[in-house]
């Protein structure tokens, strides 16, 4: 039996981006660690006590440790909200926490989260959905992507603020997009566009690539090439807007307005509504 490809290859990216976040860091001042980041109320020590708090998270699922019970949540807005809330209440108990402990405690327990990750099963059902993409159900391997794009774009806010080299390679960036772009389908699930549509989304530069939102047999898919030459809609955006924009970085207003957008305007702007994390 032919064994089954993984869509977005992530598990290998880990060990290199956490390097890169133990090199940076250390690399910061005191006044670096105290910036605001285009994360709302979060500075750069917010986002790394947050980076740590998603490796003791999974350590702990490692351990079969619930811990708390969740409220009872029938809603994404309650979804978002109580993750919100967990979110707060960590980031608040690491404020006396000095960042060189936060640097020491990451470097403890990178190792420790990558080994679970790699421990699961691609195809298996994964604990937690990915929920902004309208799944009720996810494979292990969207769920790990998942966590890597929440390793890749908090890195990134820091890098931003902090004015070094961001990830915008091929190797590190192009995963991410991959797996942002996953949530189109459900993006865009209102939008009863005639049989056939297509809107062309091209991501510019030596990191970037291609993507086709196909409409067929009632519902939009993302593929990865298109069978017809043309195309209803195209949206060329840079990488910086790009990432931006899915995390909500940046308004979609903002994010249009730094963009090309060519035929139907209508669906070429729905793109920049993507959210492509839980806000």
């Amino acid at each position: 039996m032919k064994a089954r490809s993984i869509p977005v290859k992530t598990i290998h990216l880990f060990p290199k981006l956490n390097r890169l976040l133990i090199d940076l860091l250390k690399s910061l001042s005191p006044e670096d660690w105290n910036k605001s980041t285009i994360a709302p109320l979060w500075t750069v020590k917010d986002i790394v006590a947050h980076l740590l708090d998603t490796n003791i998270r999974s350590i702990s699922a490692a351990d079969h440790y619930e811990g708390k019970a969740a409220p009872h949540i029938n809603s994404y807005t309650g979804l978002v909200n109580n993750l919100n809330e967990l979110n707060a209440v960590w980031v608040k108990a690491m404020e006396r926490v000095s960042p060189q402990q936060l640097i020491r405690m990451l470097e403890a327990t990178n190792k420790l989260y990558v080994n679970y990750l790699v421990s699961l099963d691609p195809f298996s059902p994964a604990r937690y959905s990915v929920a902004w993409a309208g799944e009720e159900q996810s494979a292990n391997w969207f769920h790990i992507a998942r966590e890597y794009t929440e390793k890749w774009h908090h890195q990134q806010q820091i890098r931003d603020v902090v004015n070094q080299p961001g990830l915008i390679i091929n190797e590190l960036f192009y995963p991410c997009m991959d797996t942002f772009l996953r949530g189109l389908p459900y993006a865009y699930r209102n939008e009863t566009s005639p049989e056939g549509t297509i809107v062309k989304i091209s991501i510019s530069g030596d990191a970037g690539g291609e993507w086709y939102l196909c409409r067929s047999s009632n519902k939009w898919e993302l593929k990865k090439n298109s069978l017809k030459k043309y195309h209803n809609a195209l949206v060329v955006i840079s990488p910086d807007t790009a990432w931006k924009v899915f995390t909500k970085g940046i308004r979609p207003e903002q994010a249009m307005e730094r963009s090309t957008l060519e035929g139907d305007s209508f669906l070429a702007g729905r793109l920049f509504y993507l959210v492509a994390v839980m806000a």
